[in-house]
């Protein structure tokens, strides 16, 4: 069951928000987000959370400015998402600019599994001659192949964002905002946010050092396009610092300001740069990324983000664009076979979906997951076989459903039916041994129906009320365009009634829609849905600026329709 709501929102800093000078739309808005004071809205630089807050930070500069001097030969060891692959460029850059010897690795996922393993580690120091590791997106979890490296002679950094268990790493160094005891306010850091991090502490400890002063220190901010793209596609929540990171590589990426890997992206996906929103970040570029580490092999898409060369560039962007497109059929047809396994049980009647086809493609089961969980509001876990022949898992979950720490207490309750695990409330990643496919699946279930309510399985489209007929316009729409939306900070959708004075369906797949309201008429469509509406209907619409024949006009997005009685 899906329902519309309207999200409250304290009138008191709606009113501290509009007497500031902030539009009557927008500060309802901001404050239905939690927003109560102006300052919370800017993306200047200067409003970051200083980086001595971060705990380990000073001794983490200070680790790698002393490897520098000694010329100390570093591996960044990356994840193989677009969080691993931008962190990791980030990592490679700005370290070179400070001197560094540095190359990376990245593990395959499908022969190496996830983070830093003890037969990456040994790799590292076979064929690279490592003498320090730094983990980008990773590690955190990576206990024995931390144990290994020390115990070969190298040196580690840790610098990660995800949850770390019960265990934490020793004998390293360890920047990772939601470790025990850090202050860092902003717990939502992406793997990418916690390295540009890292290379300010650096920078600021090489200044004191004298190796660099103000007019000579390496420009980090030229990074920021590929934080924002990291941050952005790895679906972190936007608190205010991440808006920042965000909004900053957005400005850079509109004024042509950016490596030729992002430039490339941004032209085999037919964006155009001067005009990048966050969706382009998130839906055009990160997919693209993602699908050499779903199908092939991530170090294709860092190398794009590391070259300099802007033909080389657009080649691998081209490859990596051919890639994605191979990604969409594979995934079209586990979608299709998972809709038919669906479909011999009742999901509505269940508190989680679990499927596994042992042909599935190990490496598109995370989004497998997620459209399912999207279709039925349930916590989803989808399972692939992997080549030693345990199962691979891979969950998306729903609020007020912590993926994560399920997945902890399933371990703890069947000790040897987990493998490893790890991830965030919202996704997480497992491996299960060969037989355990049924006996997690009841595990699963058991632990949502003890955790939630009827009422929090079924989806809440939150809106932000009525809007006046006044701004359904193309001078509102770039006002609200101006602004950075996304996971947690989510972009206005509006509520009102609707007459739907014409409906057909379109290419079979969407509803285009002529409504009526209050003598005005709109264009609207509704995407991936062919269920006629009736004559009056209550709709949850997004405005948007439809460009078509050389002419923009206002159309409505429709995300939900239901009757109004």
């Amino acid at each position: 069951m899906t329902r519309i709501a309207v999200r409250p929102y304290s009138l008191q800093s709606f009113r501290h928000l509009h007497d500031a000078g902030i539009h009557p739309v927008l500060a309802r808005i901001f404050a239905a987000r939690g927003i109560s004071e102006p300052a919370e809205l800017s993306t200047g630089l200067s409003g970051m959370i200083p980086p001595k807050q971060l705990l380990n930070i000073g001794k983490a500069a200070v680790f790698l400015a002393d490897a520098i001097a000694g010329g100390r030969k570093m591996t960044v060891i990356a994840d193989y998402d677009c969080d691993g692959a931008t962190a990791c460029a980030v990592a490679l850059r700005g370290l070179k600019l400070m001197g560094a010897r540095v190359d990376f690795m990245v593990p395959n996922r499908f022969d190496n599994g996830y983070g830093l393993t003890p037969a990456i580690v040994d790799e590292a120091k076979k064929n690279h001659g490592t003498e320090v590791l730094v983990t980008v997106d990773n590690g955190i979890a990576s206990l024995e192949g931390i144990g290994r490296a020390v115990a070969l002679g190298m040196e580690v950094l840790v610098t990660d964002h995800h949850l770390p268990g019960d265990e934490l790493p020793k004998n390293c160094i360890v920047v990772n905002p939601n470790q025990p005891g850090c202050p860092f306010p902003s717990k939502h850091l992406a793997g990418v946010g916690v390295m540009f991090y890292v290379l300010l502490a650096l920078r600021a400890e090489m200044r004191l050092r004298h190796v660099f002063d103000e007019s000579t220190q390496p420009r980090l901010d030229h990074l920021l396009d590929l934080v924002a793209l990291g941050t952005f596609a790895d679906v972190v929540r936007l608190d205010a610092n991440n808006r920042i990171l965000v909004a900053q590589g957005l400005r850079r990426i509109r004024s042509g300001i950016m490596q030729p890997g992002v430039a490339a992206l941004f032209m085999v996906s037919g964006r155009d740069c001067r005009k990048a929103s966050p969706f382009d970040l998130g839906f055009a570029l990160g997919p693209r990324l993602n699908a050499a580490g779903r199908l092939s092999d991530m170090a294709l898409g860092i190398e794009c983000l590391l070259t300099d060369d802007a033909s080389r560039a657009l080649q691998m962007a081209e490859e990596l664009n051919r890639i994605n497109t191979e990604r969409r059929e594979i995934e079209a047809d586990m979608r299709l076979e998972a809709r038919e396994k669906i479909a011999r049980f009742q999901p509505e009647n269940r508190a989680t979906i679990c499927v596994l086809s042992e042909d599935w493609h190990q490496g598109i089961i995370g989004i497998l997951a997620s459209r399912i969980k999207e279709k039925y509001f349930r916590p989803t876990m989808a399972f692939a076989a992997g080549k030693d022949g345990r199962l691979r898992g891979s969950g998306r979950s729903i609020p007020e459903f912590h993926m994560r720490d399920a997945l902890d207490l399933i371990a703890k309750r069947h000790p040897g039916l987990i493998v490893q695990f790890g991830g965030h409330a919202m996704a997480a990643g497992l491996t299960l041994k060969a037989d355990g496919f049924e006996v997690f699946s009841e595990a699963f279930e058991a632990v949502a129906k003890d955790w939630l309510t009827q009422t929090q399985l079924e989806r809440l489209v939150e809106t932000d009320g009525s809007l006046d007929d006044d701004y359904f316009s193309l001078d509102f729409i770039h006002l609200l365009d101006a602004q950075v939306w996304g996971h947690g900070f989510p972009p206005p959708l509006f509520c009102d009634e609707f007459t739907v004075l014409n409906q057909r369906i379109l290419k079979d797949r969407h509803l285009k829609l002529q409504l009526e309201k209050n003598g005005r008429h709109f264009d609207a469509i509704q995407f991936g849905s062919t269920t006629m509406l009736p004559r009056c209907a209550r709709l949850a619409y997004r405005l948007d600026a439809n460009e078509y024949n050389g002419r923009t006009s206002v159309q409505l997005l429709v995300e939900h329709a239901e009757d109004p009685k």
